[in-house]
């Protein structure tokens, strides 16, 4: 399903739906590692965060639609976004967290650096996410 906003980030899909209906027993960290290897690109989000927003731009400038998991609107997102923090090795803000080609790569200010220093757009044409 499409994201329903005025302007489309790619795809929004909610987690619990891709899990199937024995996901609340499904470990988070399993969760996330399954989610992020299903797409090219893969954002987990919150909707009203402004570096979540900042992130889904890059990408839709770039002309990759990543998909992206809204964690406020998934019933296990708290769960989900405690297994982003431990992946990331801090416990602080958890999104947003983006996946290329199933490999983390990290918050916003990791996306960023990649894409300052050039990395990215290869990273995105590795993952096919990219046709440049």
């Amino acid at each position: 399903m499409h994201y329903q906003s005025t302007e489309s980030w790619g795809y929004y899909v909610p987690a619990m739906r891709c899990m199937g209906s024995s996901s609340s027993s499904v470990d988070p960290l399993e969760m996330v590692v399954r989610l992020a290897s299903e797409s090219a690109v893969v954002v987990f989000s919150v909707s009203s965060c402004c570096m979540c927003h900042a992130v889904k731009r890059l990408f839709c400038g770039m002309g990759v639609n990543p998909t992206v998991y809204e964690l406020d609107q998934d019933p296990r997102g708290k769960e989900i976004e405690r297994a982003l923090m431990r992946l990331l090795g801090n416990y602080t803000s958890a999104v947003p967290v983006v996946f290329i080609g199933g490999k983390l790569i990290g918050a916003m200010d990791r996306v960023m650096a990649s894409h300052i220093n050039g990395t990215l757009v290869p990273l995105l044409k590795e993952a096919g996410a990219l046709w440049l």
